[in-house]
């Protein structure tokens, strides 16, 4: 049986690779293991080990605390969202797009969204 635990830690393993725009290849050839590994990382069916994790990160570029950003401690649950963000595929092609658009244009890109939303 999966452990939400390992399930949270593999969902943001795969979101953080798909805002990268890196595949499932590419990142298991990084670390060094097969792209089935990464796979079974991302659905939780696999543990993932506290040195693959640091070396997952190092190649995500993120510490490894990034993975267990949202998860409520005290239940070992991950906490609750409005949305899945990290399965919508969509939300995270607009991350990644998002941050292909150089800084001061997104800057203002950032204040229209934030105006229109407030106007909604």
């Amino acid at each position: 049986m999966k452990h939400p635990v390992d399930v949270h830690v593999g969902k943001r393993i795969r979101h953080r690779r798909w805002t990268l725009g890196t595949t499932q290849q590419q990142l298991a050839e990084e670390v060094g293991i097969k792209f089935q590994q990464i796979q079974k990382y991302e659905t939780g069916t696999n543990r993932v080990s506290a040195s693959r994790l640091w070396d997952i990160a190092r190649a995500l570029d993120v510490p490894v605390a990034f993975f267990f950003e949202g998860l409520d401690s005290s239940s070992e649950e991950p906490a609750q969202l409005p949305t899945d963000i990290l399965a919508d595929r969509e939300a995270l092609e607009l991350v990644r797009s998002y941050y292909a658009i150089p800084e001061n244009q997104r800057r203002q890109l950032f204040e229209l969204a934030r105006v229109l939303s407030t106007a909604a």
